[in-house]
């Protein structure tokens, strides 16, 4: 097996509040669509938080909004397409509390349809001549998408992931090549009572 695949009982061990969660497509046009525009191979941001002990994914998606689920769930549903990044490869201060808050804080609220639209525009070709680069993260009072939030999250813990780039055009493959995070290992479900057993745990 390719050493950088960890099954999920083992690997949530190694996981800290404030990584980075990134998920390659599997089907589905907008998937691919906003993986393609941001030249990588993902299409979605999320950030890890621990709860007592239980892992947990925080992310805002498309349909449901902010959110918190079960970490394990999702690798059982998308085995081998998560991958996770620790956060902080720079050593930089960073606050993995307020990060984690700030994310939690989006919970319930509705997703950044009208962010994800402006993100999309600015990649035609006569959007791009006319606008200028966007890299004023103040101008962040819109609801957000997935990276958006991550991006907004790292921000509110001290660093910014992507300096010269808004938060509001931050996108999934941005968050990738931030030297801010650092590739570790792709999830992949084994072990389902162990794993289970682990997130149930009080």
């Amino acid at each position: 097996m390719d050493a950088t695949i960890v099954h999920y009982p083992l690997a949530r061990r190694k996981i800290r509040d404030g990584d980075l969660l990134l998920f390659r497509p599997r089907r589905g046009l907008m998937g691919r669509l906003i993986a393609a525009a941001g030249r990588s191979e993902y299409s979605h941001a999320a950030m890890a938080a621990w709860w007592q002990r239980r892992l947990m994914c925080l992310e805002t998606v498309q349909g449901r909004g902010g959110r918190a689920v079960l970490l394990s769930n999702l690798v059982r549903q998308k085995p081998g397409r998560i991958d996770v990044f620790a956060a902080n490869a720079t050593r930089r201060r960073f606050d993995r509390r307020k990060a984690v808050a700030t994310m939690i804080g989006i919970a319930g609220q509705r997703y950044g349809w009208w962010s994800l639209l402006w993100v999309a525009l600015r990649h035609l070709p006569v959007v791009r001549l006319l606008v200028r680069p966007d890299t004023d993260d103040a101008a962040n009072g819109s609801l957000p998408f997935c990276s958006q939030a991550v991006a907004r999250a790292c921000r509110a813990g001290g660093v910014d992931p992507v300096p010269n780039m808004a938060d509001r055009v931050t996108e999934p493959g941005d968050l990738a090549r931030s030297t801010f995070f650092r590739f570790r290992f792709t999830l992949l479900m084994e072990e389902e009572r162990q794993c289970e057993a682990s997130d149930g745990a009080e």
